[in-house]
């Protein structure tokens, strides 16, 4: 290209050259500029404008989980881009790929306490993978193609791109040719063969093995090469929160979700297991319980991309760096004798029957399948509903916002396929099921998505849902699990703190006028026999509906594992 063109020009056309067609966020000053670029571009370059930019920021969650690509969103100087902060740091806990990109003052005027002015760089520093300050235009094209690679290779994260006003008004000949160069940066993705092979043949010595995975698994589009290992082997499978769906809960060797609110059965096996190998998970203390008392009899193999985390939380056997998906990829080209093969599939089918005895012991006590006794209308009642309804469809997907609904949502409802799940994981933020929902149906206009919130995450971004209006997005639904209470910190002051309900009684408004306010479809759901008729009348309806399901006020998560405590000291009711 000979011909000049602005910096905001620039980056509109840098972003399209690095696969870029979908943003969400706000304008302001500092950013002006290159909305007014954006104009050219918009056959191109589809912006969206949410109401803050913390939804911006979680609508760019939800389209980069749902798509795998790179989620962008933006804000202007001053609290734009500190209305960020949160998105970004959900994105660093649950490893999303995530654009920021930021206006600021100009350089002229940097470090003087200008209008609007604040240290986003210094700010985000502990919670992004890299980010920039760029003051001089000819850096724009390269900065732009380098931080999408960062935030797309490695282990996935957040990047931020804060971009001064002047340089994006000045003029200059773009050079888009320059080659990332990252002398520091080399993310190991194949893993070790000698540490493969080490893994394998622990394995095969082992007599109750498990395979747990995790996010990894899910960012890496590993699914099916897990199930072709787990088959060869027939190993166990433990899914963990942010990996369902990535191994169908229906398959004969899925054992189900573990962890502070998991399966008894799933738990106990840990407990009991001599080999546990971990692909893409990284070891969390939701996983965990207390770490020092997980897995005490089990040899651990832990596959992750980023060496920080291996030996970070739980001390392993054989570490192995690298991809989850080209991992077990190695890992079904090694050919070990057939005879210590046959030898592993007997003895793990020998323990998996042990482990379904565990099941068929402890399942039927668990509240999560065995409603209580009551008249009233439970959260079970809903998300048997819903799981029925979704199955019968097909085409769904499900965005969690956080608390008892959450947990409900990952026990109750049926998880088959891959990135049909989407909750905030590590930094667990309320508010992020309707504006990252926002984004998942932006990104699948064919599938039906629904966002599941309690009635106290919803209230602080439901201002999102005129975005589904204004963009005439069709696909999404809403469903509030309505307890009047902050339910989950409720939970632990029920069970833990003598029922001092401090801070977590709930006043709510009426949600269904709320959502008519919005262009929306409200209902509202007082009692059992309208649960169905409910969600028949949402999926009918050929737009946005909410549902607001007034439920049981306490009712708890069960099973948990208390604070402290081992995963094999766990509450079932």
């Amino acid at each position: 290209m000979s011909e000049k063109r602005t910096g905001a020009q620039i980056l509109c056309e840098a972003l399209i050259q690095n696969g870029v067609d979908t943003m969400f966020g706000i304008p302001g000053g500092a950013i002006m500029p290159f909305y007014h670029a954006m104009w050219e571009y918009r056959t191109d370059l589809r912006h969206i404008l949410c109401r803050h930019e913390q939804g911006a920021g979680h609508a760019a969650e939800g389209f980069a989980r749902s798509t795998g690509r790179i989620g962008v969103c933006i804000g202007t100087s001053g609290p734009g881009t500190t209305n960020l902060v949160t998105p970004i740091a959900d994105a660093w806990m649950d490893s999303t790929p995530l654009l920021a990109i930021c206006g600021q003052v100009s350089s002229t005027v940097l470090g003087k306490d200008a209008f609007q002015e604040t240290d986003i760089t210094g700010i985000t520093m502990p919670i992004t993978k890299h980010n920039y300050l760029v003051k001089n235009i000819n850096d724009i094209a390269y900065v732009v193609k380098e931080a999408i690679h960062i935030a797309t290779t490695g282990r996935y994260g957040p990047v931020l791109v804060d971009i001064t006003k002047d340089a994006l008004q000045a003029s200059a000949v773009p050079d888009y040719s320059k080659k990332i160069f990252l002398p520091g940066y080399r993310p190991t993705v194949t893993g070790s063969k000698k540490q493969i092979k080490a893994a394998l043949s622990l394995m095969l010595k082992s007599k109750k093995p498990i395979l747990m995975i995790g996010n990894g698994v899910m960012m890496s589009d590993a699914s099916a090469e897990i199930r072709v290992f787990a088959e060869r082997y027939k190993i166990p499978v433990i899914t963990t929160l942010h990996a369902l769906g990535a191994f169908p809960e229906d398959h004969e060797l899925s054992l189900g979700m573990p962890g502070m609110h998991g399966w008894v059965h799933a738990n106990r096996a840990i407990q009991e297991a001599d080999f546990l190998m971990n692909i893409g998970g990284r070891f969390d203390d939701r996983v965990t319980g207390k770490a020092s008392t997980f897995a005490p009899n089990a040899k651990i193999v832990h596959v992750d991309i980023d060496p920080s985390e291996i030996g970070k939380n739980i001390e392993v056997e054989v570490p192995i760096v690298g991809d989850a998906r080209i991992v077990t990829l190695s890992l079904l080209e090694e050919e070990p004798e057939e005879t210590l093969v046959a030898e592993f599939h007997k003895n793990a089918a020998v323990w998996l029957e042990y482990i379904r005895e565990l099941q068929t012991k402890h399942q039927h006590k668990q509240q999560y399948l065995n409603r209580p006794d009551t008249s009233t209308m439970l959260p079970h009642d809903v998300f048997a509903a819903l799981t029925k309804a979704m199955n019968t469809r097909g085409n769904y997907r499900v965005v969690t916002d956080v608390g008892q609904h959450q947990m409900w949502a990952a026990q109750l409802l049926d998880w088959y396929k891959p990135r049909t799940h989407i909750t905030s994981g590590g930094a667990g933020t309320m508010g992020f099921a309707v504006p990252a929902a926002l984004g998942v149906a932006v990104a699948h206009p064919e599938d039906t998505v629904w966002a599941i919130a309690g009635d106290g995450g919803f209230q602080m971004t439901n201002q999102e849902m005129i975005v589904v209006i204004q963009e005439n997005i069709k696909n999404m639904k809403v469903a509030i699990i309505n307890n009047g209470f902050l339910g989950m910190v409720r939970q632990w002051q029920e069970l833990f703190e003598g029922k001092r309900y401090s801070g977590t009684p709930l006043t709510s408004p009426n949600f269904q006028k709320l959502a008519e306010a919005y262009g929306w479809t409200g209902i509202t759901v007082e009692s059992v026999d309208q649960i169905d008729a409910a969600i028949e009348r949402a999926y009918a309806i050929d737009g946005p509906v909410l549902i607001d399901f007034r439920v049981e006020r306490e009712v708890n998560v069960f099973p948990m594992v208390p604070q402290n405590k081992s995963i094999g000291e766990m509450i079932t009711e």
